[in-house]
């Protein structure tokens, strides 16, 4: 994790511990680049549910009204929503106000632009410009945006993700599901979702307070507490919701926290039993997809790790669905955003199509073993490193388009730096958790000398 006193700036947009890396003055210069970026248009503002939001909220609409935008505060909602928000209300782009799934004391800025994804690289790229030059115009006293209160999109977006499935089959099952809002700003609208499909509701920390039962990450080790009330209710499944809800986690029947991996695995199994068509994951995500659609028929494709690279790369190849491993899970029906509302549905549509439980589901997707590891390297280091890595394994099929990924015949080793963390992230995948380990020690030994 960076130094409290360390703001992250990307192409993705800011993030830091508020007071510290990120301040009201980085936040209104950012908004206002943004706003320079896209002109005197009109422009969504929303956050999640942490407090420090509020505060952030008047800087990023005072740089935004300072570009001249016409700014419509939505509120707190999830990333996804305002993606939804931006095409459902016509505007030109979009601040979500939102630090993921980082901890507490930490925020920061997201950026869309008119088509409701997150901005490309290269537009992220110019933002970013601006930002650091401080070279962009400011609007005159007559030149000054306005605000303005939008109407409510999140019944929109339920209906929007409803539309995909088949409600009536999943009404008709009478599942019983419990959800983990943890504080963030999906709660409300994954308690809408879920009765609309018919469900009986076990609401767990679901109002948007922004104050955490448990770490932000939803993973296994951080649901310790979570899972065993899945079976104590006699639900079918948990669904646990990250800060600004646009990862899923997934909880069986037994109480068993399901690896992040599966969730989009799941969805894509449901996917391509409605429509065959190509899939889009990023390099950093299990095999298990890629085995179901080619299992399916269907085009399989890689993109580079972060969601405007596999939102980009699902346009060119017309994917009917794709996303990454940390519980994302992108339809194009519904929006270009990683949607965990679009997890539920398609999870519970699947449950109900096959008559099966979901440890079921689970056991019969491919078996895979993944270790996730990071390492504090300086980014002049990794290189260096880099191809110290290629030269270990000579044999493996070497991509660089990402960091550096290694294929060998039943295993693979992606190692790159995190758009996110001034950290360097090694993960590998192999038949057991001794071979997933095994790599990323021996990767680990050359990234960390």
């Amino acid at each position: 994790m960076a130094a409290a006193s360390e703001l992250i700036v990307s192409v993705s947009g800011i993030r830091g511990v508020v007071g510290r890396g990120l301040t009201a003055e980085a936040a209104a210069r950012f908004a206002a680049a943004y706003g320079a970026f896209v002109g005197p248009k009109t422009v969504l503002v929303s956050r999640d549910g942490r407090p420090s939001g509020e505060m952030l909220r008047h800087t990023v609409v005072s740089g935004l009204l300072g570009a001249g935008c016409t700014v419509e505060d939505i509120g707190i909602a999830p990333t996804p929503t305002c993606g939804f928000a931006v095409r459902r209300l016509v505007a030109a782009g979009a601040v979500q106000i939102t630090a993921s799934h980082n901890p507490a004391p930490w925020n920061g800025l997201k950026m869309f632009g008119p088509d409701g994804a997150v901005l490309s690289a290269s537009d992220g790229a110019k933002v970013r410009g601006l930002y650091e030059s401080g070279d962009f115009p400011r609007a005159a006293w007559d030149g000054i945006g306005q605000m303005r209160v939008p109407p409510d999109v999140q019944a929109e977006h339920a209906k929007a993700v409803l539309d995909t499935v088949d409600v009536a089959a999943v009404a008709a099952k009478r599942f019983t599901a419990l959800l983990d809002g943890n504080g963030g700003a999906g709660g409300p609208l994954g308690v809408r979702l879920l009765t609309a499909l018919g469900c009986d509701v076990i609401q767990h920390e679901c109002e948007p307070t922004g104050h955490f039962a448990h770490e932000a990450e939803p993973i296994p080790a951080h649901l310790a507490d979570v899972a065993p009330l899945v079976p104590k209710h006699r639900a079918a499944v948990g669904f646990v919701l990250d800060p600004d809800s646009d990862r899923l986690a997934l909880i069986d029947e037994a109480g068993a926290c399901v690896s992040e991996e599966a969730t989009l695995a799941l969805a894509v199994k449901y996917r391509l039993r409605q429509q065959k068509g190509p899939v889009v994951v990023n390099m950093s995500t299990s095999r298990m997809s890629d085995d179901l659609a080619r299992a399916a028929g269907c085009p399989f494709h890689r993109s580079a790790v972060g969601e405007a690279n596999v939102v980009g790369r699902m346009r060119e190849t017309a994917a009917v669905i794709g996303g990454e491993g940390n519980g994302g899970v992108i339809d194009p029906r519904v929006g270009w955003v990683r949607d965990p509302f679009v997890g539920m549905a398609q999870v519970l549509s699947l449950m109900a199509a096959e008559g099966k439980p979901l440890s079921r589901l689970v056991a019969g997707l491919p078996r895979y073993a993944m270790l996730k590891t990071k390492y504090e390297v300086p980014r002049e280091q990794l290189p260096a490193a880099l191809a110290a890595l290629e030269r270990r394994w000579p044999d493996a099929r070497a991509d660089r388009a990402d960091g550096l990924r290694l294929d060998g015949a039943d295993w693979w080793l992606h190692v790159r730096g995190s758009n996110t963390e001034p950290v360097v992230r090694v993960i590998a995948e192999a038949p057991t958790e001794q071979q997933a380990k095994r790599l990323c020690d021996e990767a680990g030994g050359v990234v960390g000398q």
